[in-house]
């Protein structure tokens, strides 16, 4: 700890003193459970002195951890919140900061936010030194590489529609996701959002069920300004999200309302099973 003191004091703009402590990482921190180790390191390499203060910052970012951004940015993220409680600290490589970035950094543009300067690249140590490295190879070989959701324009949400106009929109894209929506209060005050996915049919041969589902999720998140549209009461509402996938981003082009006395929904899923497109 002695040692990265001096780094401490420069690479992140504070001094972390001369003593820490090993502290149980609190329930309050979703992101950083389940990562290989229950004690962290306080105060942590963000600079934060308290747990009341690691749990406030670190819960902003657990939206972007769930829109599974990049394969690493939970391990980059609880490196710096809640670094693993060993004799020295470890940081995670230039080289995982530049990757986590250049991939989360457009998901937080879509929410009004910028990189912030406190993960400022640079000040991390080079791959050559001892810090956290990227497994991006290993993962991509080991991982099928899916399309990804994009920050996009929110499609307009249809409420009167028939069946037949359903079945052409069908025709021209590659899956339709039934998504059923609500949103509760966190302690903090904030908005979270509850997701739950079906696949009503999808027409993409090479994307398997669940993985639609779960892009649908991500999309939901990384266009959290369209999820607010969709969930205006704290009622769950049901919706048909449909899209496509192009040049490996998953795009959704039309968002149906989906309401229990309205037949025609039921009856396009219901007739896509027989219906030959023009």
């Amino acid at each position: 700890v002695f040692a990265l003191s001096g780094f401490l004091r420069a690479a992140m703009g504070f001094d972390i003193g001369l003593s820490t402590k090993c502290v149980v990482i609190p329930k309050e921190m979703d992101m950083c459970h389940e990562i290989g180790y229950s004690e962290m390191r306080l105060p942590n390499l963000m600079g934060h002195t308290s747990m009341a203060e690691v749990i406030l910052k670190s819960t902003t970012w657990q939206n972007l951890v769930h829109t599974d951004c990049h394969p690493h940015v939970r391990t980059f993220l609880c490196s710096l919140f809640a670094p693993i409680c060993l004799d020295t600290f470890i940081h995670p490589c230039r080289s995982m900061c530049v990757g986590v970035r250049d991939s989360c950094a457009p998901v937080l543009a879509c929410h009004g936010h910028s990189w912030p300067d406190s993960l400022d690249c640079d000040r991390f140590p080079a791959d050559e030194d001892m810090c956290l490295a990227s497994l991006t190879k290993e993962y991509k070989y080991l991982h099928k590489v899916l399309p990804k959701p994009a920050c996009q324009t929110c499609p307009a949400v249809e409420e009167f529609f028939t069946h037949k106009r359903v079945l052409e929109v069908f025709c021209d894209n590659n899956f339709a996701v039934k998504v059923k929506l609500s949103k509760k209060r966190t302690l903090l005050g904030d908005q979270e959002y509850n997701i739950e996915c079906q696949v009503e049919f999808i027409t993409q041969g090479s994307l398997l069920p669940y993985e639609t589902q779960n892009m649908i999720q991500q999309w939901l998140l990384i266009n959290e300004n369209c999820t607010q549209r969709m969930t205006q009461t704290h009622r769950p509402m049901v919706y048909l999200l449909v899209g496509k996938v192009e040049e490996g981003i998953i795009l959704v082009n039309q968002v149906y309302r989906w309401q229990r006395r309205d037949s025609q929904l039921t009856l396009a899923t219901q007739k896509w099973r027989y219906h030959k497109c023009l």
